[in-house]
């Protein structure tokens, strides 16, 4: 299948066309509806029923989710290159950042909190990769197949995705610490940390490139120069503003519900609360899938990914400690083995991408085990899903050895060196 079948890049919008600023309000003043009960609870001090509590707070940071996609997307008009798409998949997980900060800080001083960090931190990694990437690309081969008249069997990644890839499988095999030694160590943390700066770095010597909005993020990167910097600076404290204040009575409205439902709190902030915050990017990744922009989709998951294993799992002891707790952040035998699940799983992912090909079968495998994982929760059952991960990681190591030390090196070479 030719590469350029699934890169097609969606034609400008005829004049007239354009979204404009009668679309920015409109997106602007549903998200400000949403955003307003949440706000209005916490400023008033009022305290209503969990579960009522839950669906408000959570709306309110569902909303400010999508606000802060625009107008990362926008600021791509001023910061471009991959350095733009790092930045824009940093700032989409930022609402699932203050949860599962605000987690571990607590947890300095009320270890119960302790589960719901871990928990927090490996739902959003497995939902990301065993639910975004697989469907990102099964859109994009739709896409692909309708275009070409013929099926679509694999996406492919540009040659420049294998930094990413590099970052990602050096960070993937040093996660494996936190479940051997059974805790989050301030040493692993501050040195994770680095690693995404020094990621981050790599991405600002790259090439310029110009980006390709849709809808609200169009409306925004569409404005005259000084106005579309005022309006994306507007929309980043908006929507900060608005996580800041809901973070902590979402977070504690997970756990609250849970309790009046009778349901697992740790799965409920496990997969509800990423699922809230993630939302939005996934939806921005499916329709540039749909548009066949899959290659740039699937890189600004890759990209999240990477931030979210190495800044959201630093991150972690360091709020642990600034709230009263000690340098290791101390895990039981569920959170380490939800780490292990959520380690192998991100081998796999990096090994299947090794050739830069995201074949159909690999989509529909990933998929495949993040579904099955919801009927496998025994402690042995788990640890058998993880090495399910890990020979399916092996097999595909073995078989594109060829590509496992290039893409180890990736990280160190020189930006445009081959």
């Amino acid at each position: 299948m030719p590469a350029a079948a699934v890169e097609q890049v969606s034609r400008p919008a005829p004049p007239g066309k354009t979204p404009g600023v009668r679309t920015l309000v409109r997106s602007l003043a549903i998200t400000l509806a949403i955003m307003a009960p949440a706000l209005f609870l916490r400023l008033s001090s009022t305290h209503p029923a969990p579960v009522l509590s839950l669906v408000l707070f959570g709306a309110a940071v569902v909303a400010a989710s999508f606000v802060l996609a625009w107008a990362a997307e926008a600021a791509q008009v001023d910061v471009s290159g991959g350095f733009a798409i790092a930045v824009l998949a940093l700032i989409a997980v930022l609402p699932e950042y203050a949860v599962d900060l605000y987690y571990a800080y607590t947890a300095g001083s009320d270890p119960t909190y302790v589960q719901y960090a871990a928990a927090n931190m490996t739902g959003s990694n497995r939902l990301l990769l065993g639910l975004g990437w697989p469907l990102v690309v099964l859109v994009a081969l739709y896409v692909a197949g309708r275009l070409s008249k013929k099926p679509a069997t694999a996406l492919a990644l540009e040659p420049g995705n294998r930094l990413e890839l590099g970052f990602l499988l050096i960070a993937g095999v040093a996660a494996f610490v936190i479940p051997a030694t059974g805790h989050i160590h301030l040493v692993l943390g501050v040195a994770l940390i680095a690693w995404f700066g020094f990621y981050m770095y790599k991405l600002t010597r790259g090439e310029a490139e110009e980006p390709d909005l849709i809808g609200t993020a169009a409306a925004v990167g569409n404005l005259p120069r000084r106005a579309r910097r005022t309006t994306v600076v507007a929309l980043f404290v908006l929507a900060a503003g608005v996580i800041l204040a809901c973070a902590e009575p979402f977070a504690e409205s997970l756990v609250e519900s849970g309790s009046q439902l009778g349901v697992d709190e740790f799965l409920l902030v496990q997969w509800l609360a990423p699922l809230a915050s993630e939302a939005p990017e996934f939806i921005i990744a499916v329709l540039f899938a749909s548009r066949g922009k899959g290659t740039a989709a699937i890189a600004t998951l890759i990209s999240s990914k990477i931030n979210q294993w190495t800044l959201l799992v630093g991150s972690l002891p360091i709020a642990y400690l600034l709230g009263g707790g000690t340098a290791p952040l101390a895990l039981d035998t569920r959170q380490v083995e939800e780490v292990l699940l959520t380690a192998t799983q991100t081998m796999m992912g990096v090994a299947i991408l090794l050739a830069l090909r995201f074949h159909r079968w690999s989509a529909w495998t990933l998929l495949g085990l993040f579904a099955v994982q919801f009927a496998v929760t025994s402690t042995t059952g788990r640890f058998a899903l993880s090495a399910v991960y890990a020979v399916v990681t092996v097999v595909l190591l073995v078989v594109r050895r060829e590509h496992v030390v290039p893409t180890l090196a990736a990280p160190f070479r020189r930006t445009g060196a081959r």
